[in-house]
């Protein structure tokens, strides 16, 4: 088991002179996953990578599944360090590193040199042959595939030589933190766990706010999206929660606007309240797990209406996605089961039997006035009684 692991980096790559900033917080956000896996280690950053050291014992499957965690990093790469003590030394090591790693031996390779000291006596195509030709005679069952190899076997020249052959992919995406803030609506379905995590992908940090509307929706509602937001944080890093009770407007709703308006009002509310919410915390946009025609608050008429009560930018990061689509990505982050468990949110309590799909906003402004002797009164004590989760 190696004791250094090359972290690469994709997009990052791209940034001009500010890429020091993106590359500081990714070295960032590794060395707080790491704290979480037994263990000590050191994230350190040279000459354009990112390396993690172990410095005692550790469970290399745990470190594995943390860094897998971290948006920005592209693949993991367990590698062999070696001093610089001459080629002859080198292809030694070689065929010792072949051996431990690969010990079946019997595989189609490419040798693949890069060399940051160009003072380094062979050139990359000159290391490329003289490697390749000592594991061939080591190594009978080798064969070169320059093309379409079975191992890609990499050995860089820095200050020291690094060699590795096993790539581990990593999430992709930017480093958490690099892009702004965000405010999520995030309720206990499949959709805006996904919304929360795809926006996060794209370095963007998040806090989050949930609608409760008790006794119609249970304690267990509650607790399911809090579990939701803990293993979404295992990508995102610590998430606020904020719990909204909702109840009160909801009712109110129910009882003075038309039935077949109950849910774009609703939301039309729940956006302005999460907008409330996000510009005290400073976040620059609203996130929703929404998807064009998903359900009939999701058509475009819709959406238009929804955004109508904000200024922030809302962001839907699922907006042209499938249901499947979001399905397989919510099984690969682990948040499916946890969604699909049988407890009902707001968003599903007094739904309109045939719900207005095409919604026209002055019609709607309109019946929003049925609220004004009592919907100012209750958007305040909703948002100054709140309830306030820390989920790390």
């Amino acid at each position: 088991m190696t004791d250094t692991y090359l972290i690469k980096y994709g997009e990052i790559f791209l940034k001009g002179k500010n890429r020091f900033i993106f590359e500081d917080a990714l070295v960032n956000r590794i060395t707080e996953a790491v704290e979480k896996v037994e263990g000590r280690f050191k994230v350190y950053k040279y000459l354009s990578r990112v390396y993690v050291e172990c410095k005692s014992d550790f469970d290399e499957e745990e470190l594995i599944a943390a860094l897998k965690k971290v948006f920005g990093i592209t693949a993991i790469c367990p590698v062999r360090v070696l001093e610089d003590k001459g080629f002859d030394d080198l292809k030694e090591q070689l065929v010792k590193y072949v051996a431990e790693v690969h010990p079946e031996a019997d595989f189609t390779f490419k040798m693949l040199c890069k060399r940051a000291r160009k003072n380094y006596p062979l050139n990359s195509q000159e290391m490329n042959c003289a490697l390749g030709e000592v594991l061939l005679d080591s190594y009978p069952n080798l064969k070169v595939n320059v093309h379409n190899p079975d191992v890609l076997i990499t050995v860089e020249v820095r200050e020291r030589i690094y060699v590795y052959s096993k790539s581990i992919p990593g999430p992709g995406g930017m480093p958490v933190g690099t892009a702004g803030k965000a405010m999520v609506l995030l309720s206990g379905g499949l959709d805006s766990p996904v919304a929360a995590y795809m926006i996060s992908k794209r370095g963007v940090k998040i806090e989050a706010v949930y609608f409760h509307a008790p006794p119609y929706t249970s304690e267990r509602a509650k607790e399911k999206v809090v579990d939701l937001a803990k293993i979404v944080s295992a990508y995102t890093g610590p998430i606020k929660l904020h719990v909204i009770n909702f109840t009160d407007i909801q009712m109110a709703i129910y009882q003075k606007c038309p039935p077949d308006e109950l849910t774009i009002i609703m939301r039309r509310y729940m956006m302005r309240i999460a907008e409330h919410i996000a510009l005290e915390n400073g976040c620059m946009g609203l996130v929703t797990g929404e998807s064009i025609g998903q359900v009939a608050s999701q058509t475009m008429q819709s959406l238009m209406c929804t955004n109508e009560v904000c200024t922030l930018p809302v962001y839907r990061p699922l907006i042209a996605f499938d249901k499947q689509d979001i399905v397989d990505i919510s099984e690969k982050i682990n948040t499916y089961e946890t969604s699909v468990l049988p407890y009902e949110d707001c968003c599903t309590i007094f739904v309109a039997e045939h719900p207005v799909t095409k919604p026209i906003p002055s019609v709607i402004e309109k019946h929003e006035h049925n609220l004004d002797d009592c919907i100012d009164e209750m958007y305040k004590k909703a948002i100054e009684e709140r309830e306030i989760i820390e989920i790390k």
